[in-house]
């Protein structure tokens, strides 16, 4: 049975190994984080085993058969298989049955991801999320990267327009313009956290902000003016 370390790192569970099960596994493992994975299909199984000892095949997504795993020892829990709707549900009832801290469950749609909710899970739609900031970054093509926090909170980081190097924070006033706020400027390697009124633009800062994406087109067409 797996048991949690000594050393108290957080342990994963995940279950499915299709293309986000797969990278989420592989990502946490180059992380460092502990992992227990679980899937039917061998193969997939015996190339995880290059990330983690406790890597299991299984015939079925029952109760007990999740149990002998040890899957209910984890901080986390993610299910992986939203495409199979039904099975998706019953292992995701089974894991928030099981008083695992945090269970998250891919939805392949919006009905399903509410089913995943009454259930007690949290609800994650990657293809969706990944449209949405693929959109993003072709809309705001001078954006070097986009997250979306929420659907009025978001945090980008830009190079900095060319009209306004040479002048100050304070000058150029993003946030009463664009109302974007700026979180911190990198320059050669150097991060500054604390961004004065004072502080002129230099070229090659790059700006991180956070804002609405809507602040953030009017910026980007700001920008390219």
């Amino acid at each position: 049975m797996f048991l949690k370390s000594k050393n108290e790192k957080m342990t994963y569970g995940i279950v499915g190994l299709g293309r986000f099960g797969y990278a989420l596994a592989k990502e946490l493992a180059d992380s460092g984080a502990e992992l227990i994975v679980l899937d039917k299909d061998e193969e997939k199984i015996r190339e995880m085993r290059e990330y983690t000892d406790n890597a299991f095949v299984v015939s079925n997504l029952e109760k007990t058969t999740l149990m002998d795993t040890g899957i209910q020892n984890c901080d986390v829990a993610v299910v992986c298989i939203g495409e199979h709707m039904d099975t998706s549900i019953l292992t995701t009832l089974h894991l928030v049955s099981m008083q695992i801290p945090t269970v998250i469950s891919k939805a392949a749609s919006a009905e399903h991801g509410i089913i995943l909710e009454k259930l007690g899970a949290e609800v994650v739609y990657p293809e969706r999320d990944m449209a949405v900031r693929l959109a993003s970054r072709l809309e705001t093509a001078r954006m070097l990267d986009f997250v979306q926090l929420s659907e009025r909170i978001n945090v980008t980081k830009m190079q900095v327009p060319e009209r306004a190097i040479g002048k100050t924070v304070l000058e150029v006033d993003l946030r009463s313009r664009f109302g974007v706020n700026i979180i911190a400027i990198e320059n050669g390697g150097t991060v500054m956290e604390v961004v004065k009124p004072e502080y002129l633009f230099r070229k090659d800062d790059i700006l991180f902000l956070s804002g609405s994406k809507e602040g953030f087109l009017k910026l980007n067409d700001w920008a390219g003016k």
